[in-house]
């Protein structure tokens, strides 16, 4: 039986974990109602006339449909390729484990340690001349997503029995359509979790677009939040109320499907 006092703990810990991820949320959008001069001073009180002219400002200058739409095509093109790609990857270094697919494994896994150096990569980019291209954010991002999409992929195969792959090749099954229409399949749980995490990265991210993006017709959602802010002069009003459109779609998509999150998670690393 579970200690009252130790039950009551647990529930102030995340009671306050939730208060540190909410307040600035709650911060956010009170003050993206606020004027230049209420919403500079950053309070956390409701504000004292509700002001929509932030959203109309937003809408007005914001080139915000154009920054939607750039973030969807980068977004989604990302998800298409880190998908595809990590799971034929983990198909194929969970179904041969010999030496050189254990190295390519290993080499997934330093992905998710190492750190990403963006001098060498504004480089290489400038060299292979696809440097502030659609392309080179998507290579980007995909480089930078699919060792954990590998990972989560490789721990849920595993509980894919092999006498199934067998049973298929003993029917004529070639390896490509077995993976295509047998494995695929059954990849979907984790797949929606990989996807959730993919275009929440994509969508959120800063200082990828801000590096590699150089012209600014091309520039995402969250970058274009960069023209409202200046040196010396900034409305921070229309600032929030960017932000806030920046953050409902792709928090509204989280909300929705967070239990596919947890429920895929824990099959690509629990039971792996």
């Amino acid at each position: 039986m579970e200690h009252p006092g130790r039950k009551a703990f647990v529930s102030a810990i995340v009671f306050l974990g939730a208060l540190v991820i909410l307040v600035p949320f709650y911060m956010i959008l009170v003050n993206s109602f606020k004027g230049i001069r209420e919403s500079a001073l950053f309070g956390m009180g409701l504000p004292s006339t509700w002001n929509l002219d932030n959203y109309k400002e937003v809408f007005d200058k914001g080139n915000i449909l154009r920054g939607f739409k750039n973030s969807f095509l980068i977004s989604g093109l990302v998800v298409v390729c880190v998908t595809l790609f990590a799971s034929m990857a983990a198909f194929v270094i969970q179904r041969r484990d010999d030496r050189f697919m254990r190295s390519a494994y290993l080499t997934f896994i330093m992905g998710l340690i190492v750190p990403v150096s963006i001098v060498p990569t504004i480089r290489l980019m400038g060299e292979l001349h696809i440097r502030g291209t659609y392309l080179s954010l998507v290579m980007y991002y995909t480089a930078v997503l699919l060792p954990f999409a590998v990972f989560l992929l490789v721990g849920f195969m595993k509980q894919i029995p092999r006498e199934l792959d067998e049973a298929a090749l003993l029917e004529g099954c070639g390896y490509f359509r077995l993976y295509w229409r047998i494995i695929l399949p059954l990849l979907v749980t984790v797949l929606v979790t990989v996807t959730i995490v993919v275009m929440v990265s994509v969508w959120n991210d800063f200082f990828g677009p801000f590096y590699l993006m150089t012209d600014s017709t091309k520039w995402t959602i969250v970058l274009q939040i960069f023209n409202f802010v200046s040196l010396y002069n900034t409305n921070w009003g229309i600032v929030f109320a960017f932000m806030v459109i920046v953050i409902a779609p792709i928090l509204l998509v989280y909300l929705l499907l967070q239990r596919y999150i947890i429920d895929g998670l824990t099959a690509g690393s629990v039971k792996g």
